[in-house]
């Protein structure tokens, strides 16, 4: 009895031992899972992209490009911008701060520096040099970006381990994306076709920018006419290859397929970006970068920010209903569907995690809206301008109070106003009363009085998230819906309708389950998500929160 108890006791002793053990490696494995990282992100931000554009020529998509974005990643159906004006550069630094521009910097392209009265280039400084360039288009960096970004944040969490690399045609789409601390940002200048940066990262461009660039890939993509991927009259979701609302290229007569990309080029190469070769020469160089840097290969997590630029300039020049549109998102598709699978081979399926999305929207063009009736109509800034110097004379008595209306934003001479002892808050309230009396303005307000001119949600908040004190007129002029300032060839975007901050947020990918929800998320929310996906700080200004339907 006692021979059996004693083995008894051993068995249970081992039994213990054994389950201690077991309990050790599954916590093993479980902090193992947890700190396991992708080997690569990828952000793509397709310029000018429409949320409905995803689902708009759907049936025409190949299965590698878009339609693999929503078969394999989770799609955020109800993701909006909060922040005024839906801009390019405002859109970028949003998705990769999570901030909002009252905090990150950003307020447009371009600003009225409140203090000075100079007007600022988002992305312009001027204490850098060119990089392989001699022109003014190399003198950027991101200095003007007040906070960091995730990529920032990605390559503290690393000690400088993890490779950064920003790539677009935009200068702005390039610089703000990578943040301050990457490895390079690289941009287009038109006048050599080449690939460039500044000194801000670098003094001299690797030798893998050099030989893409004596490639000379723009002059090989616009040696042929631009046609139609399929037979025009495929084209069911667009208008008639002619209309009145749609731009055309300089050396062009008319806005018809087949475009003489050629001609049109040697008139001005930047017309190159208003084309479905600008997408593919992103995507080319995107691929170039992830050999020349190794990226996905390394001992932390790399960072490739992508910024599709051509769909925004196509879209300018000719509005969303165009055949050039649809065309180029055809184009696009398909250059995806060939990158993923280039990532698939360089990093491994499942290895990488990729988040598509835009930075903003666009409004269908006047003149197609008029022309069916609905609501639309052109807001003329100088003539706003003109109208409200001239109320302001009048019953102020001093003349020339605004400086610029930028960004929906009206500033004033402060400075004049001081010395003439006029009374600014009865300026603006004036010229509150102005604008609201105008056709096709809905609601203006004095944002640094905002409680006496409330606007509806969510105009207000955005309003608010977009109003920098330094950076910004202190008066917001918000249009009726399908009013916009610009032209009435193609269309832009700017304002606080669906059209413009409706956008596509697909991620796919590693760690990324398949699905869908039609839960509201935010433009500040992807930076949180990224943040939390890989244990890691949120960006210093950050304000939004992990989409928690990816997560769970």
């Amino acid at each position: 009895m006692k021979k059996l108890y004693i083995m008894n006791g051993m068995k249970r002793s081992v039994a213990t031992v054994m389950l201690g053990a077991f309990a050790a490696l599954q916590s093993l494995t479980a902090v193992a899972q947890v700190n396991e990282k992708p080997r690569l992100i990828v952000g793509i931000v397709v310029d000018q992209m429409r949320w409905d554009y995803l689902y708009r020529y759907y049936d025409r998509y190949e299965s590698g490009g878009f339609k693999r974005l929503l078969g394999e990643g989770f799609s955020c159906e109800n993701t909006f911008i909060s922040h005024l004006p839906s801009f390019t550069a405002v859109g970028h630094s949003t998705i990769y701060t999570g901030s909002v521009p009252a905090i990150h910097g950003i307020t447009g392209n371009d600003w009225p520096d409140q203090v000075t009265g100079r007007k600022w280039y988002c992305t312009e400084d001027t204490t850098v040099q060119p990089v392989g360039s001699t022109t003014a288009a190399g003198k950027m960096s991101p200095r003007n970006l007040l906070a960091s970004t995730i990529t920032d944040e990605l390559r503290l969490a690393t000690n400088f381990r993890s490779k950064v690399v920003g790539v677009s045609l935009k200068d702005r789409a390039s610089i703000l994306p990578a943040g301050h601390t990457p490895n390079g940002a690289f941009w287009l200048d038109d006048s050599n076709g080449s690939f460039i940066t500044s000194t801000w990262y670098m003094n001299e461009l690797p030798d893998w920018v050099k030989k893409f660039n004596d490639r000379k890939e723009p002059q090989q993509l616009m040696s042929k006419p631009w046609e139609t991927l399929y037979p025009i009259d495929t084209y069911t979701q667009s208008t008639a290859d002619n209309v009145a609302w749609e731009g055309t290229s300089a050396g062009e007569k008319a806005p018809v397929f087949p475009h003489e990309l050629k001609e049109v080029y040697k008139k001005d190469p930047g017309n190159l970006r208003a084309t479905p070769a600008g997408n593919t020469l992103t995507l080319d160089f995107a691929q170039a970068a992830v050999e020349g840097y190794d990226l996905g290969n390394g001992t932390a997590t790399d960072f490739l920010t992508i910024n599709c630029a051509s769909t925004d300039y196509v879209g300018h020049k000719y509005g969303p209903n165009a055949i050039e549109v649809e065309d180029t998102y055809l184009r696009l598709d398909k250059d995806l569907s060939s990158f993923f699978t280039y990532l698939d081979k360089k990093v491994g399926k499942g290895n990488y995690l990729v988040f598509l999305t835009a930075d903003h929207g666009a409004a269908h063009a006047i003149k197609f809206m008029q022309e069916h009736n609905l609501p639309a109509g052109l807001v003329e800034s100088r003539k706003l301008v003109a109208g409200l110097d001239s109320t302001l004379t009048k019953q102020f008595g001093v003349a020339k109070l605004v400086t610029s209306f930028m960004n929906y934003h009206v500033s004033y001479d402060k400075a004049k106003i001081a010395a003439n002892k006029l009374d600014y808050d009865a300026i603006k309230k004036a010229s509150v009363q102005y604008f609201e009396a105008l056709p096709g303005i809905q609601f203006a307000a004095d944002l640094d009085n905002i409680g006496n001119n409330p606007l509806p949600e969510p105009i207000n908040t955005m309003a608010i998230n977009g109003y920098n004190r330094k950076r910004t007129g202190s008066v917001i002029v918000i249009p009726e819906p399908g009013w916009f300032e610009g032209s009435l060839k193609g269309t832009t975007h700017g304002n606080w309708n669906p059209f413009d901050i409706h956008i596509p947020l697909v991620f796919m990918g590693w760690h990324v389950k398949h699905g869908a929800s039609n839960e509201t998320v935010h433009m500040t929310d992807i930076a949180a998500t990224l943040a939390a996906m890989l244990h890691i700080q949120m960006p210093s200004g950050c304000v939004g929160k992990p989409v928690q339907q990816m997560l769970q």
